[in-house]
């Protein structure tokens, strides 16, 4: 690309000029944000065809990675980093009297995803390109990011996010390699001359599924894979068959805005059927166009198939992408006439399946008739799926017929897509210890003694260059400045800052650059919100999606908890804090929003207050994302991790806080338990019910909410301003269904029962941070573990036991 300073100005330069047509001195920042863009595609794109062909030569196994988010964050940075390159063009662009950071904040963020499977996604990307791994994701290119959200008198108000407003600078359009969707229609059967039955599918409606590809480059390496993103492009005969199905050709606009609207948004409101029916069209769409576009990269190397699954791993991340089960068996049965054996050995020894929740009400499911009516031939073997498996569980299990309904792909009238996906698949995992072991001993305790041997963990990582070494780079330098460089290779290695953690010359260092990322961090709340911040305050961080079970209710009636007692003067040697929370509710979801405006009432009560303000602040970040999380975390002293036990399956929030020094206060849940393995009871903070308490209430019962409401003051008071008149409720009825989830409808996530520990909790942490540099060494330590959290672990992990992939190390 250019070896040295000067190089890459004279490169720019002519770039900018070529393409932009102007000079550096009247260029806008959003000029040199697309000239230096295309100037490291330039050099991607050398990395990319080179890796892509070697794959082909060497008949390299791939896999591809299906997902329905993919939350990348701003890519410029990251490709800088990870192609070497980024100090020498910071210091070119600063020289032409331009920042790199500001040049990078003209990126949008991709609005490819909503929350942690999104980010995890993208985590897994980076770490196979990476380790050298040949792995790809297969996702959709959503027209409008899931919303942006702004604060309307507290309330949140969904605003389109339309992220492509601007180009989007990395992607590639592959018109050539479109896939034909089909849809609707009916299957009708007939010999097919050798005895066997031949399945003929008419009538159907066409869309144009169309490729945009992303490069994923890997750090310090020539490897370039791909984040493949199908477009729904109708075509005109896709428009014409529409109008003729429906007898209507006057509005051939709103045929086609029907047809596009497949991937239009992510997770479309299935609150109607008309809502079901096209979240299960664009799950399909997305498992049809990524399997069809394997397939045929396999046909290339004219193999058989019975060497498929050793050239191709189709991995599907939770159960959105499920039908890509009895899509492959489609072509193999229907398209390349194998049988049904054969079929089904290939697509159950190629496809594997990650869990990533123990939420009832988030493992999928579809009416019958839906998936009849919309998709009738997969619907078909879906059904004689079903059947076979059936059958084999009775010559096991004979005469019981409770096992056998608990276990069938369709029951009560619906498809159960957790179901679909363990019976075709070989592999099934949790994302973390505990989640894996409630799996298999509670939520899927049948089908964990029938495939024993599928089941496995493999806890989720985050990849440290973006979460670290971009995104924190003063104490990445710190880092490499006691122990070296090769940390940055190995992870793992981060644990030789133990034998330091009592070097008085780091510990001092490490709170100044902490104190420095809090200053910036204060800076820029400040100019984004008008909010002056303390950086001497302790920096309390909640950033998550905004659930029941994860808990923003508790931390917020601890907030106003610390209100009353500052008011009351019992507070007087607290140490200032600031709390900061950032999350997104679901349009839909009434009591999240309910949430969000508490939280916002809070604020304006508590950050207004002169008798409290000195001491305590309270700011709710708009539109939280990834970007943004980069400039939160490296700020943050305390990681809020509260969610209700038993119910996160994993967290990566934790690691990415851990990563950045903060300390961990939260529940024995998900990864938080390993954590906690790792860095030991002195250096994080745990509360609450563990969950096979939580699990006994849930099955036997005997938990009253009332009864601790009756018997703490402080939660019978603090509660009380819910409802009463407060300054918190200002006399009105506003959070009475808060008031009565946890009273009336007995409390569902416990938060009364964990309130009087987290407060408790919270007085600890209070207490530990004046003692400044134990703090600082507590910081250091959970630093020092983080790596085991590497995503490069994790994928390793996936690479070896599930996907059987190997590192092609000669592209260098």
């Amino acid at each position: 690309m250019f070896s040295e300073k000067e190089e890459f100005k004279k490169a720019f330069s002519r770039k900018l000029q070529a393409e932009l047509g102007v000079y550096v001195e009247n260029a806008t920042e959003f000029d040199i944000y697309r000239a230096l863009g295309s100037l490291v595609q330039d050099k991607i794109g050398e990395g990319w065809l080179q890796t892509q062909q070697q794959y082909k030569d060497k008949k390299e196994k791939q896999v591809y990675y299906f997902s329905m988010e993919f939350l990348m964050g701003r890519l410029l940075g990251n490709n800088l980093l990870n192609l070497q390159v980024l100090e020498m063009v910071e210091e070119g662009l600063s020289d032409y009297g331009f920042s790199l950071s500001r040049i990078e904040d003209q990126e949008h963020d991709a609005g490819l995803g909503n929350g942690g499977l999104g980010r995890l996604a993208a985590c897994f990307l980076d770490s196979l390109a990476s380790l050298e791994l040949p792995g790809h994701g297969c996702g959709l290119r959503y027209r409008y990011g899931m919303f942006d959200q702004r604060f309307m008198n507290g309330y949140q108000v969904e605003l389109p996010d339309n992220w492509l407003s601007d180009q989007f600078i990395w992607e590639v359009r592959r018109p050539e390699e479109a896939i034909e969707v089909k849809f609707g229609g009916h299957v009708s059967t007939a010999n097919n001359g050798s005895g066997e039955l031949a399945f003929r599918y008419k009538n159907y409606n066409t869309l144009r599924a169309v490729p945009y590809d992303v490069p994923v480059v890997g750090y310090n390496n020539e490897v370039v894979n791909t984040l493949r993103l199908w477009s729904a492009e109708p075509t005109e005969k896709d428009i014409l068959t529409v109008a003729k199905q429906q007898n209507d050709y006057t509005n051939m606009l709103n045929h086609q805005r029907s047809l596009e609207s497949i991937s239009d948004f992510l997770y479309p409101d299935d609150s109607t059927d008309e809502g079901k029916t096209l979240r299960l069209k664009q799950e399909y769409f997305l498992v049809s166009s990524g399997v069809q576009s394997a397939v045929r990269q396999f046909e290339q190397l004219e193999l058989p198939w019975s060497s498929f699954s050793n050239q191709v791993a189709l991995h599907i991340n939770d159960t959105h992408p499920a039908l890509v089960i009895p899509e492959l068996m489609r072509i193999l049965l229907d398209e390349k006439e194998l049988g049904w054996e054969e079929a089904w050995e290939v697509t159950q020894s190629t496809v594997s399946y990650t869990n990533h929740t123990t939420l009832s009400e988030a493992l999928e499911t579809w009416p019958v008739d839906l998936v009849r009516n919309l998709l009738p031939r997969i619907f078909m073997i879906i059904e004689e799926m079903n059947e076979r498996f059936c059958q084999s569980l009775w010559k096991t299990y004979p005469g019981d017929f409770d096992r056998i309904a608990s276990l069938a792909i369709i029951a009560d009238g619906q498809v159960k897509m957790a179901h679909l996906s363990i019976v075709g698949s070989h592999s099934i995992n949790g994302v973390a210890k505990l989640h894996t072991e409630i799996l298999k001993k509670r939520e899927m305790k049948t089908f964990f003694e029938t495939f024993p041997n599928r089941f496995t963990n493999k806890t989720n990582g985050i990849t440290h260059r973006r979460w670290l070494m971009h995104a924190n780079r003063p104490l990445s330098q710190l880092i490499s400045d006691h122990i070296g460089e090769q940390w940055k290779d190995h992870p793992e290695q981060l644990t030789d800052l133990l034998a330091k953690q009592e070097d008085p010359s780091l510990l001092d260092s490490l709170y100044d650059v902490k104190q420095q990322n809090k200053e910036s961090f204060a800076n820029w709340v400040h100019k984004e919100t008008g909010i002056m911040v303390d950086s001497s305050s302790i920096f309390d961080v909640h950033i998550k999606r905004l659930h029941g079970y994860k808990r923003q209710l508790l931390n917020a009636l601890h907030i106003m908890h610390l209100y009353n007692e500052i008011k009351s003067g019992h507070a007087r040697n607290m140490v200032p804090r600031t709390f900061f929370f950032g999350a997104k509710a679901a349009p839909g979801y009434h009591f999240a929003k309910k949430v969000i405006k508490l939280i916002n009432r809070i604020s304006d009560v508590v950050n207004n207050d002169t008798d409290v303000n000195e001491q305590l602040n309270v700011v709710f970040l708009e539109n939280y994302s990834v970007s943004m999380a980069e400039r939160i975390i490296p700020a943050a002293n305390i990681s809020e991790q509260i969610s209700t036990a038993s119910k996160e399956a994993s967290g990566t929030g934790n690691m990415k806080l851990m990563m950045n020094g903060a300390l961990t206060i939260g529940t024995l849940d998900g990864a938080n338990i390993e954590i906690n393995e790792v860095v030991g009871d002195n250096n994080m903070y745990t509360f609450g019910l563990r969950s096979n308490e939580i699990l006994r209430y849930y099955k036997e019962g005997g938990y009253s909410s009332k009864e601790v409401y009756d018997t703490d003051e402080r939660i019978r008071h603090t509660l009380d301003q819910l409802i009463h008149y407060s300054p918190f409720s200002k006399g009105e009825t506003e959070f009475k269904d808060l008031y009565d989830a946890l009273l009336t409808y007995n409390d569902e996530f416990f938060v009364l029962k964990d309130f009087a520990s987290y407060v408790e909790a919270q007085q600890q942490i209070d207490d530990d941070y004046k003692q400044t540099r134990e703090w600082c060494r507590k910081s250091l330590i959970n630093i020092a573990h983080s790596g085991k959290f590497s995503s490069d672990q994790t994928i390793q992990s996936y690479a070896s036991d599930i996907w059987r992939l190997q590192q092609v190390k000669t592209l260098r």
